[in-house]
């Protein structure tokens, strides 16, 4: 079934990426996200965005940035498991504003995504049907030119997709129907055997796609919501940073070093002598932060700034991992053998120049180290151009 939506087309060229880590072979040896294609997808049509290690996405309000961030935050769910209806819970505001439906008032959107690592770079594209009904109707793996997995919806009354991947045994592909509203690549190590090397290389290259989508953490901080106290809980910091203090209270204790260089940043970006960043016990049961001035004198998160709140939590989860992030890491392979990938929407809202110059110094030599990568996006970035390992993406409206 074909969705009316608009064909692939080329995108600009963006400045180029540093290299991840690689091994001897060429490629990464943590799979990674190295491009997010938007073939047709809210503002955004034939875009393609190279990914580094630190990518920027800049551009004039309604350009896309936050949709961007939208779509590779969806990829990762999809990758994950979650089913489509959770991941796209207003899937008609994706659709292009300009896309007309076909003979049967179908309309839908387009994404996808290129993960290289070991098995090199895999591509993975979908085609999504959001009315009437919300459905994958085609999906895509690739690697070197060979069609890994193909799906395509032939029968509109079913709710199934027909799959067809590579075997290359006694027959060149197996068939099977899927369902329509799960990512097929994320199933497909429950469904292929692995007796022949055209089987192997296909779960190889679905598991690097996936490994490669999972931990991903999506931020934006919220400042209102990081000044009250808050009850302990999981110790695991939401995207919104509403819990910071319950984070502060478990992270201080379990790496010294870690901590000590997180007070050192937030020394860098808030106004006022640091000596210490901590939680502390409040009546009711909850917990408080706080920073410590060296002199006798606790500040209340309560009482910074709007944009010291979020150059404070955007420190914290550079610092941390998915131990402490609210991710999904993809349990069955070794935390070794992953990268966390953060989305920073608004990554220098509320920021004054000195702290968003000091975030991007921190996000760059976080990221250098291969086990981090960060896609936010910025208002502008004429700020950003002399910092080397960050790569700018300007998307038009």
């Amino acid at each position: 079934m074909a969705v009316s939506i608009p064909s692939t087309a080329p995108a600009p060229p963006a400045r180029p990426a540093s290299p991840p880590p690689r091994h001897d072979g060429g490629h990464p040896d943590r799979p990674c996200v190295t491009e997010l294609r938007l073939s047709a997808f809210a503002a955004h049509r034939g875009v393609a965005v190279r990914l580094g290690p630190l990518t920027l996405l800049t551009g004039p309000s309604g350009c896309g940035k936050t949709s961007a961030l939208q779509a590779y935050e969806a990829l990762a769910r999809l990758g994950g498991g979650s089913a489509l209806g959770t991941v796209f819970p207003d899937p008609v505001a994706c659709v292009p504003e300009r896309a007309r439906p076909d003979a049967q008032r179908r309309r839908g959107f387009r994404i996808g995504c290129t993960a290289d690592g070991p098995e090199g770079p895999v591509r993975l594209d979908i085609a999504v049907q959001a009315e009437p009904e919300l459905r994958i109707v085609g999906e895509r793996l690739t690697a070197d030119g060979v069609v890994l997995l193909e799906t395509a919806l032939r029968d509109p009354g079913r709710r199934t997709v027909q799959a067809a991947w590579h075997t290359a045994g006694s027959a060149p592909v197996t068939r099977a129907p899927l369902p329509d509203d799960r990512l097929g690549t994320a199933l497909l190590p429950l469904r292929v055997a692995g007796k022949t090397d055209g089987q192997r290389r296909v779960l190889a290259a679905a598991e690097q796609m996936v490994v490669a989508l999972r931990s991903v953490y999506a931020c934006d901080p919220r400042p209102d919501r990081m000044r009250d106290p808050v009850p302990t809980g999981s110790g695991r910091l939401l995207g919104g940073c509403d819990n910071l203090a319950d984070v502060l209270w478990r992270t201080r204790t379990e790496c010294r070093r870690r901590h000590a260089q997180f007070v050192a940043a937030v020394r860098a970006g808030c106004a006022g002598p640091v000596a210490d960043v901590l939680a502390e016990p409040a009546a009711g049961g909850v917990v408080r932060a706080l920073l410590d001035r060296g002199d006798g004198i606790r500040t209340a998160l309560a009482r910074l700034g709007h944009g010291e709140l979020r150059y404070l939590a955007l420190a914290l989860v550079l610092f941390t991992g998915p131990g402490v992030l609210e991710v999904d890491p993809a349990g069955e392979v070794p935390a070794a053998l992953q990268t966390l990938t953060v989305l920073a929407d608004g990554f220098d809202r509320g920021l004054d120049p000195r702290q968003r110059e000091e975030l991007l110094r921190l996000a760059v030599r976080m990221c250098e180290r291969g086990h981090i990568r960060l896609v936010g996006a910025v208002s502008e970035a004429s700020w950003v151009p002399g910092t080397e390992g960050a790569t700018v993406v300007h998307l038009e409206p």
